[in-house]
Formats: C-alpha cells, structure tokens, sequence
C-alpha cells in the first residue's frame, strides 16, 4: 500500500500556493457556506486540481493549499477505479457512470443471469490495495441494475498493484478451463416448454390439476410460453411417449410434475431413462426440493441438404429435462426457481452443481415470501 502517513498518523504532504496547484491532489475536503442556502464541501479529499479550479478556491478564501503529490509509479483513486472495472467486466456489463471519489459501480448491460467468478474475485480482493463487491452468483438481474462496485481502497495506489488486479480479472479461469472476466451476466433464452404432470389422480380427474398454473406463471416470468401439456398415468412407457412427443414438436425444455418419491406408482425417472438418457442426477441437498431430478435428452435436427445436393444429418441438441417434485404444489419457492433461470442461462446441471447448492439451500419458508430477496439459494 502506498503510505500516506507519517509515523504518528498525520497524511504526509506539502503546502503550495494555489496557482503553483493544477495537477496535485487536495489531502482533506474543502468546505463552502452560502449562508441560508448550502453548507457542505466544494471540493473532497483526493479531488485533482484544475486550472478552473483555481478561481473558486481563490472565492473561498484559498491562497495555499495541503495537497499531495504522486511520484511515477502510483496512480490518482478514479484512474485506478476505471482500470479496475473496465478489467472485471465480462459480456453483459458496463460502467455504471464516472468514478466517484475513487469508487465506481458496474451495472448489468442487458437482462440475465449474473455470473461471478469467485476464485478470480477472491484472488483480486486477496491483493489488499483494491476491493470489488458483487450480488451473489447466479442472480437474476435486470439491465441497468448495479451488480458490482470496485475501487482502490487509498487514494494514491502503487500502479504495480493495479497492474497485478488488472490481470487477475482479466485472466479469470473457470472450473472447466475456460477464460471468464469476474462479472458477467448472461442472455437468458425464452423457452419453449413442455410439461408432463403425471398422476393416476389427475390423468382420471379425480383430482384437479394444480402444477400446471404454477409452472405456467414461472415459465412466463422468463417471457417464455408452454408449447405443449400433456397428463399421464404413472405408468413409464406412457411418459415417456409424451415426452418424445413434446421434443419432436420443438419444445426446447421438458418440465415433468410428480413421481420423483420412492414409491412403487413413482416411475418418472424411469421413463426417462427409457428415451436414453444415462445422466439423470436425482437428489439435492436442497428443501424444498430433495426429489429433484435433472436429465438431458438428445433430439437430432433435420437433415439439411448441402450446396452439391448431399443430404447430411443435422446435428444433435440437447434438451434439459426438470422433474419437479410434489412440493412445487404447496412450496412458493422449491429447487426449481434455482434451476430455472440456470438452465435457461445455459448452464449443465450436473451432480457437483446440485452439490453446491446445499450451502444456502434451506428454505426459511417465511410467513411472507421475499424471494429472491432472501438467503435461499445464495
């Protein structure tokens, strides 16, 4: 850290006249008083004197002034604060406006899933000399919204340090190799869902449907639509065949209700496992929501016909499979609004990914649900 104070705590600095100050920095605020009207500073610590500056000092009775002075290798708190957001800015993110004393905000660019890279956050915060605090990973956002502030914490930084963070956000790795800046946040798709509710019960209509509205109202919160409904008996090859149906029709998420306990009638994941799939994870430490079941289907695209007249094969997709369990029905917030907005943001669920989710995922299951503005999940 650059050291700005003597050994008894006083800032160290000089006294100049203030037409010999363009260019130094002012050590302590500067106060005007207009008397009746406004009380408060013209000028702060750290602010960098310019020529016109010079009149208005001179109005507020100013002949010489406690300034610092910066050597060569260090650098003013807002330059450093602009290097510093514009290295931990991934897609999806912009400036939030110019560097106030020292401290900038970082907004999101566009609606979406914000993701953090939190072994790059942390290695740039274990630097010392500059900080940056995010919302927590895998927030939804929306564009405008402040996601992250940065800064330098002294007003006068060594550049060798700024230059150490710079590289830290900019050369994030993540946990798959992959290069990602600390902040990004991620275009959502609209899905195209399509849902299967199972149960002997409902399929005969002894009892009325209460997943569809609730799926239906989550998956328009997206701007997505339900492309296809269908109910079944709990019998697998029947769920099965309506899922296959709802892939072949386009849907790009399959979202299946019930049948996810363990007793005999409870097949879900067993239809699913006859269309193919060999990576279903079932279970996460997550309540509401241990039943949960995460599965990806393949679908081959049309075949398309080349320039030399060739039929080729269209490649294959992947399609994500969500089996919400039976506490979706009396549960406000379960597993699913954590995997929704992931899913949709391009995420693959995996078994380490539903492992994760344990730190933060107990329901507090409050009078009055808050969420996302709680500790679920996060």
């Amino acid at each position: 850290m650059c050291d700005l104070h003597d050994k008894n705590g006083r800032p160290n600095g000089i006294t100049i006249p203030v037409d010999d100050a363009v260019g130094t920095i002012l050590a302590h605020d500067i106060t005007e008083i207009t008397p009746g009207a406004f009380k408060g500073p013209a000028f702060r610590k750290g602010h960098v004197i310019r020529q016109e500056d010079i009149c208005h000092l001179r109005r507020l009775g100013k002949e010489r002034l406690y300034v610092l002075h910066m050597a060569e290798d260090e650098m003013h708190e807002d330059e450093a604060a602009d290097a510093l957001a514009y290295a931990l800015m991934g897609e999806g993110v912009r400036l939030g406006g110019e560097p106030k004393e020292g401290k900038i905000n970082l907004v999101a660019g566009r609606a979406g899933l914000l993701k953090i890279n939190k072994d790059a956050l942390r290695r740039f915060n274990l630097l010392g000399d500059v900080i940056c605090a995010t919302l927590h990973d895998n927030t939804v956002v929306q564009e405008g919204q402040v996601v992250a502030g940065t800064r330098s914490i002294p007003l006068v930084v060594n550049r060798s340090v700024i230059a150490r963070a710079v590289e830290i956000a900019r050369n994030g790795q993540r946990q798959d190799g992959g290069m990602q800046r600390v902040i990004e946040v991620r275009e959502m798709r609209r899905p195209k869902a399509g849902v299967v509710i199972t149960g002997n019960e409902i399929y005969t209509g002894r009892i009325e449907d209460a997943f569809g509205p609730i799926v239906r109202k989550k998956i328009a919160a997206y701007g997505g639509e339900i492309s296809g409904i269908a109910y079944a008996p709990d019998d697998a090859s029947f769920i099965a065949a309506r899922l296959r149906e709802l892939i072949d029709a386009g849907c790009d998420l399959l979202i299946t209700t019930g049948g996810m306990s363990v007793d005999p009638d409870d097949v879900t994941r067993f239809a699913i496992s006859t269309l193919g799939s060999d990576n279903l994870v079932y279970g996460s430490p997550v309540l509401p929501g241990s039943m949960v079941g995460v599965a990806y289907l393949e679908r081959n695209r049309p075949a398309i016909s080349g320039e030399d007249g060739v039929q080729r094969t269209g490649e294959s997709e992947l399609i994500p499979v969500l089996c919400v369990p039976a506490c979706g029905i009396y549960s406000r917030t379960t597993v699913f609004d954590l995997l929704l907005p992931r899913v949709l943001a391009g995420d693959c669920i995996t078994r380490d990914e539903l492992a994760k989710l344990g730190h933060g995922g107990l329901c507090l299951q409050c009078d009055v649900c808050r969420y996302p503005l709680c500790p679920f999940g996060k």
